[in-house]
């Protein structure tokens, strides 16, 4: 606000010369301004990448700690076919038990008799019978075929849909992809929870709860853990 002041002689007054604000720490606000900035940015760029993540995550740990109380009803579907007679002549003799992959031909065969990708995974190979595990989310399955007459036999059993998430939550049986989306997704969570702690620390100047909120997140586990898990 500009001030008036009267000259000696009682003249007009004349403006007088304002004084200068006060010069603000220039530095380090933009300093602050910087880094509020970029770690908003990656709080929500890894709150969108982990979102679905972590709501299937948080979702799951419920069904699986009440896993007893959510028991799903297993259903088993049977299927055979014949192995093609030069298909089984072309097997290898076996004369003790042994772990190894089918021949390729013999894994067309089965995707085209069963839907079935059988890959390099090992089948169990004996005089008698050659065993492939098909091990799944949800459920189980397995392939027998029987070197004696070409009889082939795929079973699977499901369990639902709650044991297929379930399964998911734990990375069972559930391949090198979905092993490699849990580390990203991880990897995305960790950068949510880093950039959110430094973001409390940046705000808990104006926010006096921030830290005892903080330590009962911390204490109350302990707690717990300590005192009833044994």
């Amino acid at each position: 606000m500009t001030r008036l002041a009267f000259t000696p002689d009682g003249s007009a007054p004349q403006a007088a010369e304002q004084a200068p604000p006060p010069r603000r720490l220039a530095g380090a606000s933009s300093s602050r301004g910087f880094w509020l900035k970029h770690l908003h940015r990656w709080h929500w760029i890894s709150a969108a990448v982990s979102l679905i993540g972590m709501i299937l995550f948080a979702a799951t740990g419920i069904t699986l700690n009440h896993a007893a109380d959510i028991e799903g009803s297993p259903r088993v579907t049977t299927r055979t076919a014949t192995v093609p007679p030069a298909l089984l002549a072309d097997l290898p003799e076996i004369t003790a038990e042994e772990k190894r992959p089918l021949p390729p031909a013999l894994r067309i065969w089965i995707g085209t008799a069963f839907g079935v990708t059988a890959g390099e995974r090992a089948a169990e190979w004996s005089p008698d019978e050659i065993y492939l595990p098909l091990p799944r989310p949800g459920g189980d399955a397995w392939l027998t075929i029987e070197r004696d007459g070409g009889l082939a036999t795929h079973e699977v059993t499901t369990r639902g849909w709650v044991s297929y998430l379930n399964d998911l939550h734990k990375g069972r049986n559930t391949g090198e992809a979905w092993s490699w989306f849990i580390d990203v997704f991880a990897v995305a969570c960790l950068v949510f929870c880093i950039t959110g702690l430094v973001l409390l620390q940046l705000h808990a100047r104006t926010r006096p709860a921030t830290w005892p909120l903080v330590g009962l997140g911390l204490v109350a586990p302990l707690l717990l853990a300590i005192l009833f898990i044994h």
